[in-house]
C-alpha cells in the first residue's frame, strides 16, 4: 500500500493532476497484474469471444453440417456463461463425437449450470469414463460444486478424486477449499488454502507464474 501511495504521488507530480494520475496508475497497476499475477479480468477477452462468436454464426450459416465449427461456438458460449445457448449445439455434435469425453464434460457442464443435476451427472460420470482425468479432472470439481448442497457426502468424494489428481497444483487446492467453504467445513477450507500456500513455496521459480494467481487468491482467503 505505502508503494502505491509513493507512486501515486510520484505520478501526481510528474502530471500535476489527481484524476490523471489515479487513471495513470491504475493502468499501471493492471498491466502489471496482467503480466506478473492474473487476478484481475482480461477486458479485451469479451470482445475476442464475441467477434469469434459472430465469425462462427456465419460459418454455420454457410454450412449448417460444420461439426467443428458448432464445437468451437459452443465453446465460445460457454466460456461466456451462455449455457442454454451452447447446449444445442452441443447436443448436435454428440452423434458424430459419442467417444469424445470433452464434448459429454460439456454438455454435463451446461446441464449443471442450468440446474439439471440428474442430466448433468450422467453426462459428466459418462465423460470420466470415456477418461478419467477429462479437462484434467475438473468433471470431478464440477460434480462436487452441484452436489454440495443436496448431497455433501458424495460432493466431498468427488473433491477428494479431484484432489488426488492434482496433488502439486495451487489451483487445484484453492477451489477444493472454495467448495468445502460452500460447504461449511470451515477447518478443511483453511487447511486446504494452506496447503495451497506450502506447494506454491515449493515450484520452481519457472512454474510459480502460472500459478501465482491461485496463491495470491488462498492468502487472501
Amino acid at each position: 500500500m505505502l508503494i502505491k501511495i509513493l507512486l501515486f504521488g510520484l505520478i501526481w507530480r510528474l502530471v500535476g493532476n489527481p484524476f490523471l494520475a489515479i487513471l495513470i496508475l491504475l493502468v499501471i497497476l493492471y498491466v502489471l497484474d496482467r503480466r506478473y499475477v492474473g487476478i484481475l479480468p482480461n477486458l479485451t477477452r469479451p470482445f475476442q469471444l464475441k467477434r469469434r462468436a459472430t465469425r462462427l454464426r456465419s460459418d454455420l450459416h454457410a454450412n449448417p453440417h460444420n461439426t467443428s465449427a458448432k464445437l468451437d461456438l459452443a465453446r465460445i458460449l460457454i466460456e461466456r456463461k451462455k449455457f442454454e445457448e451452447a447446449l444445442p449445439y452441443l447436443e448436435q455434435t454428440l452423434p458424430i463425437m459419442q467417444e469424445s469425453a470433452d464434448v459429454h464434460y460439456e454438455i454435463g457442464l451446461c446441464h449443471l449450470r442450468l440446474g439439471h443435476i440428474a442430466e448433468g451427472e450422467s453426462f459428466m460420470l459418462k465423460a470420466i469414463d470415456l477418461n478419467p482425468r477429462v479437462k484434467y479432472g475438473e468433471a470431478y470439481l464440477r460434480l462436487g460444486e452441484a452436489l454440495a448442497p443436496l448431497a455433501p457426502e458424495r460432493a466431498a468424494q468427488f473433491i477428494e478424486h479431484f484432489r488426488d489428481l492434482h496433488s502439486s497444483s495451487v489451483e487445484a487446492y484453492y477451489r477444493l477449499g472454495q467448495l468445502y467453504q460452500q460447504m461449511g467445513r470451515q477447518g478443511e477450507a483453511k487447511r486446504a488454502y494452506t496447503e495451497a500456500l506450502d506447494i506454491y513455496r515449493g515450484l520452481p521459480r519457472y512454474s510459480r507464474r502460472q500459478q501465482r494467481r491461485w496463491a495470491w487468491l488462498a492468502r487472501m482467503k
